[in-house]
């Protein structure tokens, strides 16, 4: 039996592994370097897709019926383009937010 941690728990590791500038009256978000600039590059990916999937899996839970099931099983397209349409639109205000 495989142990799988919720995404919620891994998104938290992330943002505390992060040290908490907020306190610095001049903290930005601005890399002095390229190793913070990738570091910062990753640590947003990572909480952009998390926020994408778990977009996604509210939607599914939301609305009747398995969205999952009938893409992989049933082969259904129009299902598939709502599922789409639904993460593209997650994005759009997780990018909207991420820039300020």
């Amino acid at each position: 039996m495989k142990l799988r941690l919720p995404a919620g728990l891994v998104s938290l590791a992330l943002v505390a592994a992060v040290p908490a500038r907020a306190a610095d009256a001049n903290a930005s978000w601005h890399a002095q370097s390229l190793g913070q600039a990738i570091g910062y590059m990753l640590l947003f990916a990572a909480i952009g897709i998390l926020a994408a999937i778990a977009g996604y899996k509210l939607f599914d839970k939301c609305t009747p019926g398995d969205l999952h099931k009938e893409i992989i099983e049933n082969k259904n397209v129009a299902a598939s383009i709502v599922a789409a349409a639904v993460i593209l639109g997650v994005c759009i205000i997780i990018a909207a937010a991420m820039l300020g």
